[in-house]
């Protein structure tokens, strides 16, 4: 399977002015090429080919007016126009309903703070004996390595984020040698606000909230850059101030899902999760905490873990019935109002806890074994039957000749 390395870069002026570069041409190739394809949309001509496009760019070299696309590397101009292709294949494949419907190919700002090139095999980037990340037509660039690569990368991508950071992302392919020797059987796990976690061994996870606690940090920020004026070099700064403050709480919301997916994968053969709605919990009033929480990342986390490790990831279905139904005997006792966390079953008399109950549910529904004391669940007061309660006193002995029972 193919995997995703990224190491922070720390580029030198004059590699920065030559990364600058290399971002505005793959964007104005991008927009030429998007501009040709629109046009004859528009002029009712057949669709313009990928060979079409390319012929296009070779020639708008020689031009006076494109003659600067010369300065940068070839292979990233060819796989700007790739990316297009790409955007116009899922464009159309949401279309025919094979993927997620998404937007038709959208002109590239010169003012996006995000920038991406990207350098195949045949570019002839490299990594030094030292260390750095040698890119042609910007030199070498030192990278902080936090890791090592367990192979030859294909491909590297060179991202500018909106905080103004460089980072060289690495494509990889790894082998079936990752593969964890079998644990314990599986964990049934519950996604929620008020825990982030709930798994049906009872254990919680709370949620750590990086974006609530940094809301009074981000506020003051966010004021400053208000009061700037617009286009203005301090306005700038204070953008850039914004973006970084925004870029904190990602990564350690990143870092938080990145430790817990692992521990999760690596001890437990298998994991059932619950396939939440996140667009449309998106739009309710609980829209900045599930943003916060970010299980969609987490899930996907989970996801390509568990096929490089050899485990197994089960989703069941989102309208499974996991917090109507009792763990203990099965009976579904109907939908409860979200302040009810802890609930008695009306045909066994078990105190469940809302969450853990869901999380036994959710692993039962996958198939996955699950003791009843996972569950956590404790009996209840149950009353006795009538028959059985009080004392029950011999009854008087009965006499001849009372209550018109005749004697012998």
């Amino acid at each position: 399977m193919q995997l995703r390395y990224s190491f922070r870069l720390y580029p030198s002026t004059g590699q920065r002015m030559a990364l600058a570069r290399a971002f505005g041409c793959a964007r104005v190739v991008f927009n030429d090429a998007l501009r040709i394809r629109e046009e004859a949309r528009t002029a009712g001509l057949p669709f313009v080919t990928s060979a079409e496009l390319s012929k296009n760019l070779t020639a708008s070299k020689k031009t006076p007016q494109r003659a600067w696309l010369g300065e940068v590397s070839a292979v990233i101009l060819q796989q700007s126009l790739r990316d297009l292709d790409t955007a116009y294949r899922n464009f159309f494949e949401g279309l025919k309903g094979k993927r997620p419907r998404m937007g038709a190919p959208r002109y590239k700002s010169r003012k996006d703070t995000r920038q991406a090139i990207r350098f195949t095999a045949n570019a002839r980037w490299s990594i030094t004996p030292g260390g750095k990340l040698r890119l042609p037509k910007a030199g070498d660039v030192p990278v902080r390595w936090s890791r090592a690569l367990p192979s030859t990368p294909s491909t590297v991508t060179v991202i500018k984020d909106s905080a103004g950071r460089y980072f060289a992302s690495f494509i990889v392919e790894t082998g079936p040698q990752e593969v964890l020797p079998k644990t314990t059987p599986g964990i049934g796990i519950d996604l929620g606000l008020g825990h982030f976690a709930v798994l049906s061994d009872g254990r919680k996870i709370d949620s750590p909230r990086f974006l609530r606690r940094a809301e009074k940090r981000l506020k003051k920020t966010q004021r400053e850059l208000s009061r700037k004026q617009k286009g203005s070099n301090n306005r700038d700064k204070a953008r850039v101030k914004v973006a970084r403050a925004h870029a904190r709480v990602a990564d350690a919301r990143h870092e938080f899902h990145h430790q817990l997916s692992t521990r999760l994968i690596r001890e437990n053969q298998a994991i059932a999760v619950e396939d939440l709605v996140v667009k449309g919990l998106a739009r309710t009033r609980l829209a900045k905490s599930v943003h916060d929480a970010g299980w969609s990342a987490f899930v996907t986390m989970l996801q390509y873990k568990a096929a490089r490790y050899g485990r197994t990831l089960v989703r069941i279905g989102r309208f499974e019935p996991t917090s109507q139904v009792c763990s203990a005997c099965g009976v579904k006792d109907g939908p409860k109002p979200l302040h009810v966390r802890v609930w008695t079953c009306g045909a066994c008399g078990v105190v469940l806890d809302r969450d853990i109950n869901a999380a036994v549910n959710v692993a039962k529904a996958a198939g996955l074994a699950v003791s009843a004391c996972g569950a956590q669940v404790r009996p209840g007061p149950v009353p006795a039957p009538r028959s059985e309660t009080g004392t029950h006193p011999k009854p008087p002995p009965i006499r001849w000749g009372q209550a018109g029972i005749p004697g012998p």
